[in-house]
């Protein structure tokens, strides 16, 4: 579909979505940040719901300004894939030993490692940036410093909630490896710390909601929040490196004599601020619960775990800021699907995959999220299909 266009008060509001399937809660989130003075341009994606800040699935391009609530406490969130050599008929048919090993080498939910990994030691590792990233650890706000030692040892560890890794088989029967994570606690912390600085300062005073507070250009405010955006959004990316490199040596192990290769890694941020230009206009461009998918650009677009995965190629359409969905987003908040769904119904919904089906995942069912079939039926014209994925194998927290 091309896109609906709603009025809004300082640009309209383009939305590759249904306006009336949209929550009215969501709708009202989008038209508060329609009023911010510095917004150029607000794009919406089909997996659009109502989260804290600002609207899940949305693209706030402003100039000389930027929101840390609408990029979100999980600065840097994102997916990484990787197609490996292995096809369906390597895989055994009880691959309940397979999860266990990924459960036993990655820490998920609060976990962490008992010493931060030495990526040093993975074959083919990208290690030439680590120790400029972190000491650029130095600049980081003050009052988030003392998590230095966390941070380290959270590096490489999954999460909860709809963070996951996933073993999953293409349509041509090809076995790929899929992981969702972001910045860990230290995001978190550095997020909430400039969320409640952002808040107190005057020009934010009059806004429609306080959770849109936002720095503006020139101000050390502002340079302060860009350095520790920018470290968290590494953070984040070298966190899913590292997993991955983890999830390959467990692969390796478990199937020593197919002897699997591995194909260069394919990973996009999905909560994150990128300076890009538009229409002649540099602007600051947050993409919360969004990914880039300019012409070219490989991304990622999960389902639930019992759903499809979707391995995309951007289009680069600029009426989205070139961008698309980042799943197929929450139809139910997390208390309502626990109030609606029951373990039976877990088991009944991801049948065929290994995976948890106890009551501390019963909010993740896939009948809380949108179809991902009906998301990606919304967005032809922002990003064509390159390969579908249905998972065998899902590790949650």
């Amino acid at each position: 579909m091309s896109y609906v266009e709603v009025p809004g008060a300082q640009v309209p509001i383009r939305m590759w979505a249904d306006p009336g399937s949209v929550e009215d809660a969501a709708m009202q989130q989008l038209r508060n940040v329609a009023t911010l003075p510095w917004i150029k341009g607000l794009a919406v994606m089909p997996d659009v719901h109502f989260g804290k800040g600002a609207t899940v699935g949305s693209v706030i391009a402003m100039k000389d300004a930027v929101c840390p609530a609408a990029v979100g406490v999980d600065i840097g969130c994102g997916m990484s894939a990787v197609r490996t050599s292995l096809t369906a008929n390597d895989l055994p048919g009880d691959l309940s030993r397979l999860r266990s090993k990924i459960e036993q080498a990655i820490p998920v939910g609060r976990g962490m490692h008992d010493s931060p990994v030495d990526p040093g030691t993975f074959h083919g590792f990208a290690t030439a940036g680590l120790d400029g990233f972190w000491g650029r650890f130095e600049g980081v706000a003050e009052a988030v410093k003392f998590r230095r030692e966390r941070a380290m040892v959270q590096m490489g560890t999954l999460g909860a909630g709809n963070h996951h890794l996933e073993v999953s088989v293409d349509s041509d029967g090809s076995v790929w490896l899929t992981l969702h994570s972001g910045s860990r606690n230290i995001g978190k912390e550095l997020a909430e710390h400039h969320i409640g600085v952002a808040q107190k300062l005057p020009h934010n005073q009059g806004l429609v909601d306080r959770d849109l507070a936002v720095f503006v250009s020139d101000t050390p405010q502002m340079a302060a929040y860009r350095h520790d955006l920018y470290w968290a959004q590494e953070y984040a990316k070298y966190n899913r490196a590292i997993m991955m490199a983890l999830l390959k040596d467990v692969v390796r192990k478990e199937f020593k004599k197919a002897k699997p290769t591995f194909e260069p890694e394919i990973s996009c941020h999905h909560n994150y601020v990128a300076e890009e230009r538009y229409d002649g206009m540099d602007l600051l461009v947050t993409r919360k619960g969004a990914i880039r998918a300019n012409t070219g650009d490989l991304g990622i677009i999960p389902g639930s775990m019992g759903t499809a995965t979707y391995i995309v190629k951007g289009l680069g359409n600029e009426k989205a800021f070139n961008s698309a969905s980042h799943g197929a987003g929450r139809r139910m908040s997390r208390n309502a699907a626990k109030r609606r769904f029951s373990t039976r119904d877990l088991e009944e919904q991801t049948r065929g995959v290994e995976c948890r089906k106890d009551s501390g995942v019963v909010d993740e069912i896939p009948g809380a999220y949108k179809p991902i079939e009906q998301v990606m039926s919304q967005q032809t014209d922002l990003v064509e299909v390159v390969a579908k994925l249905k998972q065998v194998v899902c590790v949650k927290g």
